[in-house]
């Protein structure tokens, strides 16, 4: 397996990625040739400082292409561009560790290499790697607990430094629950000393190059995560950038990125065209005909066969019960009233086993076993419920990430759902099914589901739900479902589309064939948009019917 999690590649495919290779490296030679002859960077301005070094490798991933979109747009409005590239400059990285061999080093050669190719025609600080010997000995020999809690200082502030390196690692390692084994403690170990060593040169890079703002892919990756940290210590606005919720679109905010943050105008109503937009994408998401980052995780989608309805009449309802990937970038803003995950599920369990007369169905995360790479959890739900006994509950019936059962066919037929933070609850909310929430979720934002503050709370109102005649839903629910559906499809998610094709590899981009001018106010909304926003404050949101 190798870092970037591809499976072997036949040799007609190999002969194909270099073929694609070599035209995307032309296509960037070529743009940034272009915009280097047409920029006239303003000096009076101060730069605009970018930082993505967990974006990529030497591949070429949605979010890599969003930040040198985003880059040529900036230097053709004439605003210096500063980058803060990687060369070398951690001992692991997020995207660079191997989870089965965590010896092994990431493949700086590679990654720098294609560093020099996407930021030839910009103002590159490079940072390398140096350990700091008296850190690497107060870690050698601490815990995982120890490790996750370790606190330092960062340019004279306090930082919890552990803390802030866990959500990449539990994402490099597929897993929440982490061993406590070397491999484990090296690695984080590894983090520590890594994200302490950007966090000192960003701060050393920002003191030289006095920049007017920052701009960082997501802001939790550890590299990003301690240059927010850094710069946010100095007064600096940032802004981050992740994956839209349409194919080829991007999502800019103020905020934390992976929390998808949205300001909606309290007027702001769907009229009759906006419905039917809506709807239209509903009837295909329905169908199980979407992607999410480039990935389309069923080919086909089944309804309820025979087995399952003759299984669910044997039973007075049906709820069923939606997971997410426990290690989910999304998952360090959804635990508010559980622990984590499967905290949450334990409690959903207990009142399981209350209600024999209700069918519980425990539906996997599609993307919770990514066939064909390395992104395939390492500490699955399949295991959980094995491991604690819940398949032996005569009132359960688990459907893996893989099968493709109709979730929308089930919610039909259930009573009320339940889920921790997955993008089904606004879906069924916005059917008018009852939705009971147990993480924080994007929607959550706005009244959409029942989400109870406390894990006492969240048993009693299942407890209610199940054994009312009728469960009564706020009018609002709905209402602001479609809503928040809406402004996250439509407004908040920026195209750039017209740029980008999918590459065989899912999740990696090509370049389409287009010209400077291309990226050019009157060409591009979106770019507008997003340098507007960058440079102005104004709100990365597009006005109506444009994607």
């Amino acid at each position: 397996m190798t870092l970037e999690g591809k499976p072997p590649l036949t040799f007609k495919r190999r002969l194909e990625n270099v073929w694609l290779r070599l035209q995307r490296d032309w296509r960037i030679y070529s743009l940034n040739q272009q915009v280097k002859r047409q920029a006239n960077p303003d000096q009076t301005q101060k730069p605009v400082a970018i930082f993505n070094a967990s974006t990529r490798l030497a591949g070429f991933s949605q979010n890599a292409a969003f930040n040198l979109l985003t880059t040529w747009g900036l230097q053709l409005a004439d605003i210096p561009i500063v980058h803060f590239s990687c060369q070398a400059g951690m001992s692991r990285c997020v995207l660079g560790t191997n989870l089965d061999d965590h010896n092994q080093e990431p493949p700086c050669a590679a990654c720098m290499a294609q560093s020099r190719r996407v930021l030839r025609s910009s103002d590159v600080h490079g940072f390398s790697y140096q350990e700091d010997s008296q850190l690497a000995a107060d870690l050698q020999n601490l815990t995982i607990d120890q490790l996750s809690n370790y606190k330092l200082t960062v340019h004279n502030s306090p930082l919890n430094i552990g803390a802030l390196v866990l959500p990449s690692l539990r994402w490099s390692l597929r897993r929440h629950h982490l061993k406590d084994d070397e491999s484990t403690r090296f690695l984080l170990r590894e983090y520590i000393k890594s994200a302490y060593h950007v966090g000192l040169e960003f701060g050393r890079f920002l003191d030289e190059v006095d920049p007017q703002m920052v701009l960082v892919f997501n802001g939790t990756m550890f590299p990003e995560a301690i240059a927010r940290w850094v710069a946010k210590q100095r007064g600096l606005r940032v802004t981050t950038h992740e994956v839209g919720f349409q194919p080829f679109s991007t999502f800019f905010t103020d905020g934390e990125a992976t929390a998808y943050p949205m300001q909606i105008p309290d007027d702001f109503e769907l009229n009759s065209a906006q419905n039917e937009k809506l709807d239209a994408y509903l009837s295909q998401r329905f169908k199980g005909e979407f992607t999410m980052a480039g990935i389309r995780f069923w080919p086909e989608i089944s309804g309820l066969d025979e087995e399952f309805l003759a299984e669910a009449e044997k039973f007075e309802q049906i709820v069923p019960v939606f997971t997410n990937v426990i290690n989910d970038t999304s998952q360090v803003h959804a635990c508010t009233v559980f622990d984590e995950m499967y905290d949450w599920l334990a409690h959903v369990v207990e009142i399981i086993m209350e209600h024999p007369e209700t069918l519980f169905v425990i539906r996997a995360h599609p993307d919770e076993k990514r066939i064909g790479t390395h992104k395939h959890s390492r500490q699955p739900v399949s295991d959980w419920v094995a491991d604690n006994d819940v398949l032996d509950l005569p009132n359960v019936l688990f459907v893996d990430a893989f099968e493709p059962l109709s979730s929308y066919d089930l919610m039909q037929r259930s009573k009320f759902i339940i889920v921790y933070n997955s993008s089904i609850g606004l879906e069924a909310s916005l059917m008018g099914v009852p939705v009971l929430c147990g993480g924080k979720a994007r929607y959550t934002q706005y009244p959409t589901v029942f989400f109870p503050q406390t894990k006492i709370a969240y048993q009693d109102k299942a407890r209610e739900f199940l054994t009312a005649d009728e469960i009564q839903i706020p009018s609002e629910f709905q209402r602001n479902a479609r809503r928040v559906l809406y402004w996250q499809l439509f407004r908040s998610a920026m195209p750039l589309k017209r740029y980008l094709r999918a590459h065989p590899t899912p999740g990696y981009v090509q370049l389409k064939p287009f010209t400077w001018r291309d990226l050019l106010p009157e060409n591009s909304q979106s770019i507008t948009i997003i340098i507007e926003g960058l440079l102005e404050g104004k709100p990365f949101v597009l006005p109506e019917d444009q994607h």
